[in-house]
């Protein structure tokens, strides 16, 4: 089974390395599903998702709390786990990351981020100021 869809990324991820030297990172995603509630907000599912390979190190210096990325998950299962209060059992959604992509456009860079931060992906070429014809440009005795 797979997942596949865009989330945010709900911290900064950080690789490290299993003993035989393979690069691994654990990053937790937040995905909106359903309906607004009362408060005007989206219900909120997280997975506990895992890269493995060469794409942890490529990745990893510009994955940041907050990224919006577009996710192929594999092998989605629930693990048990006894809660740090000792109030019994908690569960969490874990999955296999198999493709992740960018998506949403760059995040500006605050006052707070420091000079030597990764450079961003190359932005493609600005488009020509002429403007494309699009929907604006359609007569309005359009009857419908």
């Amino acid at each position: 089974m797979l997942m596949v869809g865009v989330a945010r990324v709900g911290n900064d991820p950080v690789a490290r390395y299993t003993p035989d030297g393979k690069p691994v990172m654990d990053i937790s995603l937040a995905f909106d599903y359903g309906r607004k509630g009362n408060d005007g907000r989206r219900p909120t599912q997280w997975v506990n998702a895992t890269m493995w390979g060469d794409r942890v190190e490529r990745l990893q210096p510009y994955l940041s709390k907050g990224s919006q990325v577009f996710v192929t998950l594999s092998e989605p299962h629930i693990e048990t786990y006894e809660k740090k209060d000792g109030s019994g059992q908690g569960f969490s959604l874990r999955a296999r990351v198999t493709e992740l992509e960018f998506v949403g456009g760059r995040r500006e860079e605050s006052a707070g981020e420091s000079a030597d931060a990764p450079a961003a992906a190359p932005s493609r070429p600005a488009k020509s100021a002429a403007k494309a014809p699009g929907f604006d440009d359609l007569d309005d005795d359009i009857p419908f």
